[in-house]
């Protein structure tokens, strides 16, 4: 999943026929073989390229990738509240509300959030495991972006301070700049917030999501929780 990785064709694509061998006869529409010049051995390898980079998901695959995040984001909830709460199954209001600790700035940390955080890892992992195989070219988890100065335009960054950091990225291939859906995920915790995961006017939902206004519209990003799925 790492975007510097170097591309690989895959063994289908690499026992194609000779066309995409610079070696090779190339035949014509006629049926005459044709010498493999340097013109047409570029046509080749442009030919190559096209099979081998695949732009961004179809309708299809993007289905199969929000219905992984769906089932992931489920299972996650499910299997943390059963290891953390084995005889209730899940928290009280009063537990989701608890304050366990303090972060560097001083500002409570919840129970509902710790949970949320083993949460996110759980579903991490299971999406990691069910799409790695088909989609790492395609998607990338926690990316980092910030601010060019020099452009004004958001790129990847190491940087902390200021930068948008959503959950699951689907992009071009090996180019998370290039978004094509981007998700975040939500696990409510209170009984209130479970009944109505997006708020009142979908005013959680659109908090969640308007900040990452700067790198993507609107109908390209959405919310997964585990009582409805995905939201828009």
């Amino acid at each position: 999943m790492r975007l510097s990785d170097p591309l690989e064709m895959t063994p289908s694509l690499q026992s194609q026929s000779c066309m995409f061998s610079p070696g090779c006869m190339a035949p014509a529409a006629s049926g005459e073989i044709i010498p493999a010049t340097p013109a047409v051995i570029r046509a080749a390898q442009t030919a190559r390229g096209l099979l081998t980079l695949k732009d961004f998901l179809d309708e299809a695959e993007v289905a199969r990738v929000e219905a992984v995040l769906v089932q992931c984001a489920r299972e996650a909830d499910f299997e943390v509240n059963e290891r953390e709460y084995p005889r209730e199954r899940y928290p009280s209001d009063a537990e989701c509300n608890r304050e366990v600790g303090r972060d560097k700035n001083g500002k409570p940390i919840t129970r509902a959030m710790e949970l949320g955080v083993m949460k996110h890892e759980r579903a991490f992992a299971c999406v990691e495991r069910e799409l790695g195989r088909d989609f790492s070219e395609h998607f990338t988890r926690e990316p980092r972006y910030g601010k060019d100065a020099s452009t004004e335009t958001y790129v990847l960054t190491g940087e902390g301070v200021g930068s948008l950091v959503p959950d699951i990225v689907l992009h071009l291939v090996r180019d998370a700049t290039r978004i094509q859906f981007l998700y975040d995920l939500f696990f409510p915790c209170t009984s209130k917030s479970k009944s109505d995961p997006l708020g009142p006017g979908r005013q959680v939902m659109d908090k969640k999501l308007e900040k990452y206004e700067p790198l993507t519209k609107r109908q390209s990003r959405a919310l997964v929780t585990p009582q409805l799925g995905i939201s828009r």
